[in-house]
């Protein structure tokens, strides 16, 4: 890292009436090691991928996303393909990326792990799907893409309510779904394992899937993801039980490893989805990263080598752990 761009969110997750504070501390570090920095609030979401794109026109080596998932998603779509690396300052609500990589949460050591991280190229996703004006679009994707019920959540939450009172407002919201939204189906077409079989389902909902951690109370929401894949690991929810959907989600956060009747977990290369007609217009929303997409059908697939992503020498992209940690295991084993 030579010269870095830094993307900051002055609206998202924790701790924003500090955003500035937060970001010239992290600055602070970076300059202190002799980086050569340019610094701008994102001005948009439909702004932040040409933001970048001129950034690396104008030689920055690196692009620094601080802020939350979104915001990282937001400058994803000006990076893939390029050969600048991305960096991660957490200082959003959930930070399922950050959490993944091992990136800590304070500004100032986040910044420090940037320092010492190492490149690492990674596959993303891509989904294409139709927007709320019925057009064709698409977004590259880095921790998951969900169509059904998770994409329902996002529809239908506050963002003032999220902005003030952070996960609690994701939290009350899925517990208002449990309770009284409808699973929806349609239908998913993947292939598996380099496109050798294919499989058609019927289901209620689905993410696909590219972290292995999540953080917060998910945990590890799909055992078998991972960064240093080329492909997404697929939570599939073939019933319509709201109570067996539920029982999914606490077996991630209870840590318990026994499966759940009607869910099942797959690896594929590309999936499709599509609506089933049924003679009424049914309103099967999509998101990815978290963020609100549009609606059915959609095209998820994967492009590898896509991104070029700052990780912390520390932390094995591979096993999801720390080096050091496995490190001290083994010790403590002889």
């Amino acid at each position: 890292m030579q010269k870095a761009a830094i993307f900051y969110n002055p609206l998202s997750g924790r701790r924003r009436q500090h955003r500035l504070k937060d970001v010239e501390a992290a600055c602070s570090v970076l300059r202190n090691a002799g980086i050569e920095l340019d610094v701008a609030p994102t001005r948009a979401p439909s702004d932040a991928a040409a933001q970048v794109r001129m950034a690396i026109r104008q030689e920055f080596d690196t692009i620094i996303a601080c802020g939350g998932d979104g915001t990282v998603h937001d400058v994803l779509q000006g990076m893939a393909g390029s050969g600048a690396a991305l960096g991660i300052i957490p200082l959003g609500t959930a930070n399922a990326m950050a959490h993944d990589l091992a990136i800590p949460r304070n500004p100032v050591r986040a910044a420090r792990a940037l320092l010492a991280a190492a490149p690492r190229r990674v596959a993303v996703g891509k989904i294409d799907f139709r927007d709320f004006n019925n057009l064709p679009a698409f977004r590259y994707f880095t921790v998951a893409a969900g169509v059904g019920v998770d994409a329902h959540l996002f529809y239908g939450l506050n963002r003032l309510l999220k902005h003030r009172t952070g996960m609690l407002a994701y939290y009350t919201k899925a517990t208002q779904l449990w309770l009284s939204h409808r699973m929806r189906y349609f239908q998913a077409e993947f292939s598996l394992e380099g496109g050798v079989l294919s499989r058609e389902e019927r289901l209620s909902e689905m993410l696909a899937v590219r972290i292995r951690q999540f953080g917060g109370v998910l945990r590890e929401l799909a055992p078998g993801a991972s960064l240093a894949r080329n492909d997404l690991r697929l939570v599939l929810c073939r019933t319509g039980s709201r109570v067996l959907y539920l029982a999914y989600v606490f077996r991630g956060i209870l840590g318990l490893s026994r499966g759940v009747p009607g869910i099942a977990l797959a690896y594929a290369d590309e999936v499709r989805c599509r609506s089933i007609p049924n003679g009424r217009l049914e309103n099967i929303y999509v998101e990815a990263d978290g963020e609100l997409l549009g609606r059915l059908p959609i095209k998820l697939s994967m492009i590898p080598e896509a991104l070029t992503l700052l990780v912390p020498r520390a932390h094995d992209l591979v096993s999801g752990s720390s080096i050091a940690s496995k490190n001290e295991l083994a010790t403590r084993g002889h």
